[in-house]
């Protein structure tokens, strides 16, 4: 049986195991192609129709199904990315003639503003984490550690402990699809990091002392993941901003990755170097926060432009 008179399974996993293989694509990402594959799939199923004789109409009608379902524009244009992609790949492999989804225009993102926190917030936020009944310099360690470098919280609480030896000025940050990219501590947040050790490091001695094997993270936990959850640091994160004050809802780890940026671009920080600090694959990815200097640059424009400050009396 030739690859292309395999079942639709066959199609999806071998795509994913490429994936991973050629563009060395992220757990997380690997996870939503296949939901989104499968869901596509299990549709034609239903129909009577199957990767291999689906045709440019069979999309678009999998499509408006979807918006009737009441899913997002955002998910809607995900799925068809995956879909497009699939094809893609079917088509490079000889498994099929065309790409079916090449021309179907996606229904469109909207482009929505990143929720942000003011440094004044900021700075409540970390007072709260100061303040912790329990594990207190852990806490003021994830806190500045996330605010001084815009790190995912995903590549926070995985941090291995090598990478914070040594009072380090930067970090060396393992991110999506695998990309490294270093970025800098400031003097809160390397502070932080040497009071956290050092507390970490002697309950590892006591773990070690038991014959138990010492961590290889950051942030350890008896967990199954072996770190701190982004789950745990979420829950954490939203008890900080109600005794600070702000409402729960505001305030997410990620809302401390977009202050980070919009901060930094409203001190006058260059667009190329946010983007590698948050690693972003392409700058139009961090454009977004531009809409922070709109204010600052129409306050520069008033200022110093010589027609601004003409009097139009004069004339």
């Amino acid at each position: 049986m030739s690859a292309a008179d395999q079942p639709q399974a066959h199609w999806i996993q071998a795509f994913l195991e490429a994936q991973a293989a050629e563009l060395d694509a992220a757990d997380n990402t690997l996870s939503a192609y296949a939901r989104d594959l499968a869901a596509f799939a299990e549709w034609l199923d239903s129909r009577g129709r199957d990767l291999a004789c689906a045709t440019r109409a069979d999309v678009e009608d999998y499509l408006v199904s979807c918006e009737a379902e009441g899913l997002a524009p955002a998910t809607r244009a995900r799925r068809l990315s995956a879909i497009r992609q699939l094809f893609r790949f079917t088509f490079d492999e000889g498994w099929r003639s065309d790409n079916p989804a090449i021309q179907i225009a996606g229904p469109g993102r909207a482009r929505r503003l990143p929720k942000t926190l003011s440094t004044e917030e900021v700075d409540a936020l970390l007072h709260a984490a100061r303040h912790s009944q329990r594990d207190r310099a852990r806490n003021i360690c994830l806190m500045e550690v996330l605010y001084a470098t815009g790190m995912r919280v995903s590549e926070l609480v995985a941090l291995p402990v090598s990478a914070a030896r040594g009072d380090p000025r930067m970090l060396l940050v393992r991110g999506k699809g695998d990309k490294e990219r270093m970025v800098p501590l400031s003097p809160p947040a390397r502070a932080a990091l040497a009071d956290w050790l050092a507390e970490r490091d002697a309950a590892e001695d006591k773990v070690a002392a038991q014959r138990k094997p010492r961590s290889p993270f950051l942030f350890p936990s008896r967990g199954k993941a072996g770190h701190l959850t982004r789950q745990s640091f979420h829950g954490l994160i939203k008890t900080w901003a109600a005794k600070a004050g702000i409402r729960p809802d505001r305030v997410s780890p990620h809302t401390l990755r977009h202050a980070f940026a919009t901060h930094l671009l409203a001190g006058g920080a260059d667009l190329r170097a946010i983007q590698t600090l948050l690693g972003h694959a392409y700058v139009g990815t961090t454009e977004i926060y531009t809409h922070v200097l709109e204010e600052r640059l129409r306050d520069l424009v008033l200022d110093h432009h010589p027609l601004a400050r003409h009097d139009p009396d004069d004339a």
